[in-house]
């Protein structure tokens, strides 16, 4: 994998130098305009003054978003670094009061769950008071205001969003389909996000790229795309540029792949005793094609991968980190799933592990005052450099401010209901 990274660097400095031109998207098989590929690096080199700012990176931010969110956060103290690395978890409904949360620990954000929703003008209150939080935190761009709204049966706003059928309905469009149901696809990941903006979220934590196994995998299921692969890889793609296109930022999961995986990390510690080859092959697909299609941010399993790290939570292992990163090439957010999963919940301080492993933002810790707090304390102590929390944060402001423009280029319809409920139905008649 290494060597064809290799050789898509240099094509991405071509398309610098010489303008870029709309390429094949490998996992769709169709020529798409790239959001990207003009940068192989989401740090600036030494030659970084010759490139224009506007040029966009990898994964959606511009060459100046960037170098505009590592001045933001150089100024940050250590309490606002630590909240800024940070996607907080909230037991309750009222809306005054998860404000208060966000500004008091300058979190990055909130993941919304149905527990915290009542009726839809709840929530409208709630993401309202919210971005209203970080404006007076003194923040010139949103929050990260996300939520599973996968389809299916992990939909946190079930009867106040559109109900969309579950991911595996986007796997049967487009093997029955082809390139139609591609298309299928990307339209209902579309609507989904100009929805979930209407409501006043920036972010979705989707889509699923997990290549299922079947009745024997008891965590994703129906959540999964297809078990094969290449219908998985074409899926995900689609959903992510879709999302895309809505101006949300989107969520690929659970790296390298929770389909395999025999046991519930929301429970336990899944070991999954996968080869790298085995992994290649069968896992990664889904997650190279939505990298390729600039994938924003990818969040991290917690899963035993006795092939990479084994007795580590692949959350917490710098190697798969580096998987992520070294191998695959991707330059986004990697963001964990839940701290507050069984599978990571008792380890020892796990939001500075990983940190350390890689990690950028860290979702629904246990206790989002107290990992505030451990947080805060790591950065001062030098037990997280503040390097290494500055890159974090840097690349949260970074894509926050390329969701702001996004958005801002793409104003939600009117109709965007009546929208949702079309392509929801299209989706289901080209699956069954």
């Amino acid at each position: 994998m290494r060597a064809t990274r290799a050789v898509a660097a240099f094509g991405l400095l071509a398309c610098l130098f010489a303008g870029c031109t709309p390429q094949a998207d490998p996992s769709e098989g169709t020529t798409t305009e790239p959001r990207s590929g003009s940068t192989t690096s989401d740090q600036p080199d030494a030659d970084a003054a010759e490139v224009d700012p506007s040029t966009p990176l990898g994964w959606g931010p511009t060459v100046g978003d960037l170098e505009q969110a590592q001045e933001i956060v150089a100024a940050m103290s250590s309490e606002e670094l630590a909240g800024q690395v940070i996607v907080g978890r909230y037991l309750g409904n009222d809306p005054a009061e998860v404000a208060a949360m966000l500004l008091e620990h300058h979190l990055a954000g909130i993941s919304v769950t149905n527990g915290n929703v009542v009726d839809e003008a709840q929530v409208r209150a709630m993401t309202a008071a919210l971005m209203q939080a970080s404006l007076d935190d003194g923040r010139d761009f949103p929050p990260v205001l996300g939520v599973d709204q996968e389809g299916g049966y992990v939909s946190h706003l079930r009867g106040i969003a559109t109900e969309f059928p579950a991911f595996d309905a986007a796997g049967a469009a487009i093997e029955s389909q082809g390139a139609t149901g591609r298309e299928v696809v990307r339209q209902a990941s579309y609507a989904t996000g100009l929805e979930l903006r209407e409501l006043g979220f920036t972010w979705v934590f989707a889509p699923v790229a997990d290549v299922t196994i079947g009745a024997a995998d008891p965590t994703i299921g129906t959540r999964s795309a297809s078990k094969d692969p290449a219908i998985a890889a074409k899926a995900t793609a689609a959903a992510v540029r879709g999302f895309d296109a809505a101006g949300v930022v989107s969520t690929v999961k659970h790296f390298p792949g929770h389909g395999a995986a025999t046991s519930d990390s929301h429970d336990t510690l899944p070991a999954l005793d996968s080869s790298l080859a085995q992994l290649q092959e069968h896992d990664l697909p889904p997650f190279e094609a939505a990298i390729a299609t600039h994938a924003p941010a990818v969040m991290l399993a917690h899963l035993d991968l006795s092939a990479i790290a084994p007795g580590v939570p692949s959350s917490l292992a710098p190697e798969v980190y580096e998987l992520l990163r070294e191998d695959l090439g991707f330059e986004g957010v990697a963001i964990t799933d839940s701290l507050g999963m069984g599978a990571v919940a008792a380890t020892f301080k796990p939001a500075v592990a990983a940190l350390n492993a890689g990690a950028d933002l860290l979702l629904m810790p246990v206790d989002t005052a107290e990992t505030h707090r451990v947080v805060t304390k790591a950065i001062d102590d030098g037990e997280v450099s503040r390097e290494r929390a500055e890159e974090a944060a840097a690349r949260v402001v970074a894509l926050q401010l390329w969701q702001q423009r996004a958005a801002a280029a793409t104003p939600v319809p009117a109709d965007v209901a009546s929208l949702a409920q079309e392509a929801a139905a299209a989706l289901t008649a080209a699956a069954y």
